[in-house]
C-alpha cells in the first residue's frame, strides 16, 4: 500500500523560509513522477512542482521560480519541497503526490498523480 506523508510545514513570515518532505513508501518509485500541488480556501487545487524520480528532471510553477525547489534523495524514498522568500500568497495545504512517468516525465495535472499525502500547511504572514 502507497504511503506519502507530508511534514516540515508551519507559520512562517513573509520572506521566510521553510522545507517541506515527503517521505513514500510502499512500492518502487522508479517509473514514477513525483509532485507538489497546493490548495488554498476557496481554491482549486494547484501544481507547484515535479521531479521525476529515475532521471531527476524537474518542472516549476512560473510564480515559484527561483523561489522554490523540488528534489529527491532516493535513497531515503524522500521528496523536497524547498520553498524561500515565501509570501503571503504561498499560504496553502500543500499535497505530496506519486504519478506515472511512462508519458510525462514530469506530470502537471493532478488527475495524472494517483496517490497523494494527507497534506500540511502552510501559512505566510505578512
Amino acid at each position: 500500500q502507497v504511503q506519502l506523508v507530508e511534514s516540515g510545514g508551519g507559520l512562517v513570515q513573509a520572506g521566510g523560509s521553510l522545507r517541506l518532505s515527503c517521505a513514500a513508501s510502499g512500492r518502487t518509485f522508479t517509473s514514477y513522477a513525483m509532485g507538489w500541488f497546493r490548495q488554498a480556501p476557496g481554491k482549486e487545487r494547484e501544481f507547484v512542482a515535479a521531479i521525476n524520480w529515475s532521471y531527476g528532471h524537474t518542472s516549476h510553477l512560473d510564480s515559484v521560480k527561483g523561489r522554490f525547489t523540488i528534489s529527491r534523495d532516493n535513497a531515503k524514498n524522500t521528496v523536497y519541497l524547498q520553498m524561500s522568500s515565501l509570501k503571503p500568497e504561498d499560504t496553502a495545504v500543500y499535497y505530496c503526490a506519486a504519478g506515472s512517468a511512462v508519458r510525462r516525465l514530469v506530470p502537471n495535472r493532478a488527475s495524472e498523480y494517483d496517490y497523494w499525502g494527507q497534506g500540511t500547511q502552510v501559512t505566510v504572514s505578512s
